[in-house]
């Protein structure tokens, strides 16, 4: 037989196993919309506005434990104020005062390098990964921040910056970009500190190369909303 006409054969053999394994795989629907590939994300989002209803329950109930603590506890005034003191330390009251806020955004799908000397971008270059809203969480409790809002949920001590994919998951709820940081504290330090940032200067280079989002302003005065979750450690013990 023909070199050529065995490389024919070749070829709609593999054809015809392209064909088989597509039909096995999709069985008989469309692959893009198949609804069970959509249920994960589905299950996610949903999960997500769950999450969001119970802290606002959970939030709610703590209002009327505090309200009814006040009324007759038993305590002193200094362990009163201790534990305002507390209170305010932990994240779970209202903070007001000056602020700063940070936005990060993905870059355009189509973009390309802006900056002569820099390669074309990779899809990993062109969004906004957890490492660089660790960089400014950690940038500006560096610069003394009183309290951080990360979209509308407070951080605390158990507050943990996740993404999965390309997007953020804070506290059981799921969000998308552009992602807003807001800090409470000396706005010039603050500013000073997400400057003096090495990850973040590092993640200026993509800013600046392939247009990844970025805006630091003044908020004036703002109000962060106590944080409303548990506070429980489900993985870790505290140290004794």
């Amino acid at each position: 037989m023909r070199p050529a006409r065995v490389l024919t054969l070749g070829v709609f053999a593999l054809a015809g196993l392209i064909f088989f394994t597509s039909f096995d795989t999709a069985k008989g629907t469309n692959i893009r919309t198949d609804a069970s590939l959509l249920k994960l994300s589905d299950l996610i989002q949903e999960r997500s506005h769950k999450n969001q209803e119970l802290d606002a329950s959970n939030g709610a109930v703590r209002d009327d434990v505090d309200r009814l603590a006040e009324r007759d506890n038993g305590s002193t005034k200094a362990q009163d104020e201790k534990l305002k003191r507390l209170e305010a330390e932990s994240g779970t009251e209202k903070l007001r005062g000056k602020a700063i806020s940070v936005t990060l955004d993905d870059a355009p799908p189509n973009a390309t390098a802006k900056l002569p000397g820099y390669p074309q971008p990779q899809p990993n270059d062109l969004v906004i990964h957890q490492q660089d809203l660790q960089a400014v969480v950690n940038a500006l409790w560096s610069g003394g921040a009183k309290g951080i809002k990360v979209m509308d949920q407070r951080l605390v001590s158990t507050s943990a910056v996740r993404c999965v994919g390309n997007t953020l998951l804070l506290q059981g709820r799921v969000y998308s970009p552009p992602y807003k940081i807001t800090a409470v504290g000396d706005p010039g330090k603050l500013k000073k500190a997400v400057a003096a940032s090495h990850a973040i200067q590092n993640l200026m280079l993509y800013v600046n190369a392939y247009g990844l989002g970025w805006k630091v302003e003044d908020d004036g005065t703002v109000t962060l909303p106590g944080y409303s979750g548990t506070v429980d450690l489900h993985y870790a013990k505290p140290v004794k």
